[in-house]
């Protein structure tokens, strides 16, 4: 009896499960173009282009191997827009007894194909994704029984279960397994020479075209995209990236061909092992880890805040249109290329918005709509978990917060930014530096400090454990008994009224909660008394606890707290729109201090 096999339009290989499952003679293909999936949210022009023109070519491929195909057009008269009434069409159409499909990669869709037996009538066999190198059960085997669900532990096991970068002996080639320490080296300024990546226009996006740029990268990119995959330049969102997470995630390219091809460029000299092994992370690592997470924790985990926050996007993610010109770069390039290369996602608009304290559903629906290689389940782990650390912890170790001390040492994007000189005369770019102090407001400070954990958001620290003030990332406790036992309580308790800062921010407006809480945070931990010997292990009070003395440095209070207000007048300025005369002026009167 003849059948309909969907295919979906991010999975255009004709090895895909489903049609592997599938007869030539007794099975219909079914593509559809539906607006339920090119409007659930409002994709970048250029990646409804992409994909429906990558549809297209890919329903000829089919044809000329032999298959029947049932190809819909967006504009074809009586398309339904969505793919259930698309479905249900061309069963009636071709008298077909049962639907085969591919599990779909996002869960809104998994979801909705969970109700396709009782709506349509009729078998509905779905097969899963093997195009990915672990599968959505072998990695609930690995989470099983651990407390964190490291990337770097992942990564090793995938290396060894598929015996990638290995030596005959199964160690690590080169002796390490991961060589991020040496590929985070600024651009040279003079005598760089950056390939462009292959353009094509809309009607040639086909199998072959993405092969090509595969190769090309492989060729001329890949040997120097180990030392300055990190680095950031004016005009080149792309630099020595492959640019192919489009191609890949729509299945015109295959994770297993691009590792096995990586790999042995190495083997035959054409590229350095830690350019290859970057790569190779990013692919077999990275890749397979974030749709894991994705899996193991939907539909909960779209919806974590583990810092609270709060803030509307600011408008300019949309226009580009600000004097920060870290942002304007980023987001100018990615309107113009639905592109930018990790760093700049991560370390530009996902640093500012962690640090502004944006809604995390509002920066993922952003991530979402404006890059052509955007789907959920690669999007909303990488931007809620690594960008702005709102699954507290669950994905990375500590936020990916940095001043901009980091994007000038990486770039030439802050020029161009109003800039203060610091004693070691490097320039510092105020809006960043500012939000960077003011990090630590107290719903984040409960995250922070609290050690990491896989399956939980992060609670406030417990009474009786002292920690060091961090705005990279979460510090680590020390218990101390003697204060415990002092205050009569076990170190799982905590009293009653010492979260003093809590009841400041209810009376505090929007703009300023951070700033002032930032302040009374130092305030708070200035004053603490001197620790006892018994705290100390017997050994004198150390050079921060002595520097951080409010009786010894009177002058670091007031300080502290003046940078904290000027960081208020700052963020208040910056996230409605560009930075104030007043708010600048305030805050290099402190930067000069």
């Amino acid at each position: 009896m003849t059948a309909v096999t969907l295919v979906l339009g991010d999975q255009l290989d004709p090895a895909i499960a489903a049609l592997r499952a599938s007869d030539r003679g007794d099975h219909v293909v079914l593509l559809a173009e539906v607006t339920a999936e090119a409007e659930y949210v409002a994709h970048h022009p250029q990646k409804i282009t992409l994909v429906f023109a990558a549809m297209r070519h890919f329903a000829a491929e089919l044809h000329a191997a032999g298959w029947s195909v049932d190809y819909i057009a967006l504009d074809d008269p009586g398309n339904t827009g969505t793919l259930q009434g698309e479905v249900i069409r061309a069963l009636q159409r071709h008298d077909a007894g049962s639907v085969h499909v591919t599990e779909p990669g996002e869960w809104r869709l998994a979801h909705e194909l969970d109700d396709w037996p009782r709506a349509l009538g009729v078998p509905v066999y779905r097969h899963a994704d093997d195009r990915f190198l672990c599968s959505r059960e072998a990695f609930e085997r690995w989470t099983a029984g651990r407390r964190l669900l490291r990337m770097e532990d992942f990564y090793r096991g995938m290396r060894k279960r598929h015996g990638v970068l290995l030596d005959a002996d199964g160690r690590p080639a080169g002796g390490r397994w991961n060589y991020d320490r040496d590929n985070r080296q600024p651009l040279p300024k003079d005598g760089l020479d950056i390939p462009e990546p292959p353009r094509f226009v809309p009607d040639a996006i086909t199998r072959a075209e993405a092969e090509r740029a595969r190769d090309r990268f492989l060729a001329h990119a890949l040997p120097v995209f180990g030392d300055d995959q990190d680095a950031m330049r004016t005009g080149a969102p792309g630099l020595f990236h492959s640019v192919l997470s489009p191609y890949l995630n729509l299945g015109l390219l295959g994770a297993r061909d691009l590792v096995a091809r990586a790999e042995q460029a190495w083997r035959d000299g054409r590229a350095p092992l830690n350019a290859v092994e970057g790569f190779v992370r990013q692919i077999l690592g990275w890749r397979e880890y974030v749709r894991g997470v994705y899996w193991h924790t939907m539909p909960e985990y779209a919806q974590r805040n583990a810092l609270d926050q709060h803030r509307p996007l600011p408008w300019f993610y949309w226009t580009g249109d600000t004097d920060m010109h870290c942002l304007h770069e980023t987001i100018a390039g990615t309107q113009r290329h639905a592109y930018a290369h990790h760093i700049q996602r991560l370390m530009v608009t996902g640093n500012f918005a962690l640090l502004a304290g944006i809604e995390p559903a509002e920066v993922c629906e952003w991530y979402l709509v404006v890059y052509a290689d955007a789907y959920e389940w690669v999007e909303l782990p990488n931007t809620l978990g690594m960008a702005l650390f709102a699954d507290g912890g669950l994905l990375g170790s500590k936020p990916c917060a940095a001043s901009g001390k980091y994007i000038h040492r990486m770039s030439d994007l802050l020029p161009a930014l109003p800039v203060q000189r610091e004693r070691d005369d490097r320039p510092r770019c105020l809006p960043v530096q500012c939000l960077v102090l003011a990090l630590p407001h107290a719903p984040a400070r409960a995250a922070l400090e609290q050690p990491p954990h896989a399956h939980a958001v992060p609670q406030p620290r417990p009474h009786g454990c002292r920690t060091a003030p961090s705005i990279m990332g979460a510090s680590r406790r020390v218990p101390c008994p003697a204060r415990a036992r002092r205050a009569g309580v076990t170190s799982s308790a905590r009293p009653q009224g010492r979260n003093t800062v809590t009841r400041r921010l209810a009376r505090l407006g929007p703009i300023t909660q951070a700033s002032s809480v930032a302040a009374s945070w130092r305030r708070d931990s200035i004053r603490s008394r001197r620790p006892c010997a018994a705290e100390s292990g017997g050994r004198k009070p150390g050079r921060a606890w002595r520097n951080a003395s409010c009786s010894r440095r009177p002058d670091k209070l007031r300080a502290r707290c003046s940078r904290s207000a000027a960081s208020a007048c700052l963020m208040s300025s910056t996230i409605s729109g560009r930075p104030s005369t007043t708010a600048i002026t305030s805050s290099r009167s402190w930067l000069a201090a």
